[in-house]
């Protein structure tokens, strides 16, 4: 699983996606596929998911820890609240996996930059942000 999937699975509490299903043999005549029923302009489209607070969980992770972080400005309290590692390697690789366009040994920038593009991620995930962290 990549590291961005970790991220969002120890936010959402979501378990991995499970592997496509291998494709059944060719079909015979008995159990060949039946057409499905037209779709009608009434038809329901899958429901859109419920806002998740993601500073509620969070935060109330936070709360349950010794030692506080400061998850809401820094990439590496973010990683270590969810409980991954945050080492410079898991930081570059979680680079590479987001197309930073910049140099990794500036750690600084290429942090401030993983972070701003965690939390878009996490809002296009369903995440629900406070206005002041909104990427």
């Amino acid at each position: 699983m990549s590291i961005l999937g970790k991220i969002l699975g120890g936010i959402f509490k979501r378990e991995p996606e499970a592997p496509a299903a291998q494709p059944d043999p060719a079909p015979t005549a008995a159990t060949a596929p039946q057409p499905a029923p037209p779709v009608t302009a009434g038809a329901a489209t899958s429901p859109q998911p419920e806002p998740v607070d993601v500073a509620g969980i969070l935060d109330f992770m936070n709360d349950q820890r010794d030692q506080k972080l400061n998850w809401r400005t820094s990439i590496v309290d973010l990683m270590k609240l969810i409980g991954l590692e945050s080492s410079l390697a898991e930081r570059k690789e979680l680079a590479q996996e987001l197309n930073y366009p910049g140099d990794t040994s500036d750690t600084a920038s290429m942090n401030i930059w993983l972070h701003k593009q965690v939390l878009q991620k996490i809002v296009d995930n369903g995440g629900q942000l406070p206005r002041d962290m909104t990427p």
